[in-house]
């Protein structure tokens, strides 16, 4: 019996909460028509590198996409997504939610606007329909990290698991 390897690109993906912890940082993906995530809203994040671990590279896709140090950082969790996007690419994604960094972020970069969002807000801004499921995971109050399986085709959720 043979064994099918999952060999996902792995990225991270960073809630950044205001000093207030009301509101979050996130990035309107409106600079590049050709982008995958062009107009939706997310969080900052990347690929990780091949000579970083998940922190560092949460760390320097932070201060790449918004300028900012991260000083506190909590991972809520984890979450396979197989056929995702255009390319239908398979991604393993580190969720955090960072609670105290120092800077100021500028009100765009590269990708698009960013903007202070208030946390019960999110909800209704265009983002990936797989998005509005995991998200209230990450701003609960449950401290334990969840761990996700999203399956997409054609661009399409197919489903949701997740355990803690």
């Amino acid at each position: 019996m043979t064994a099918e390897y999952h060999q996902p690109i792995i990225g991270t993906l960073g809630f950044i909460l205001s000093p207030d912890q009301d509101r979050v940082l996130m990035v309107h993906r409106n600079r590049r028509p050709d982008d995958d995530h062009y107009g939706k809203y997310n969080g900052l994040g990347g690929k990780m590198r091949f000579n970083e671990d998940v922190k560092s590279c949460l760390e320097r896709e932070i201060r790449e996409e918004a300028g900012l140090e991260c000083l506190s950082m909590r991972l809520r969790g984890t979450i396979n997504w197989t056929g995702f996007g255009p390319r239908e690419e398979s991604w393993l994604g580190f969720i955090f939610i960072i609670d105290r960094f120092s800077g100021t972020p500028p009100e765009e970069n590269e990708e698009g606007r960013l903007e202070w969002v208030k946390i019960k807000r999110i909800p209704q801004l265009p983002m990936w329909e797989g998005d509005r499921c995991f998200i209230p995971l990450v701003f609960d109050d449950d401290p334990r990290p969840f761990h996700g399986y999203m399956p997409y085709d054609d661009n399409k959720m197919l489903s949701w698991s997740y355990s803690r």
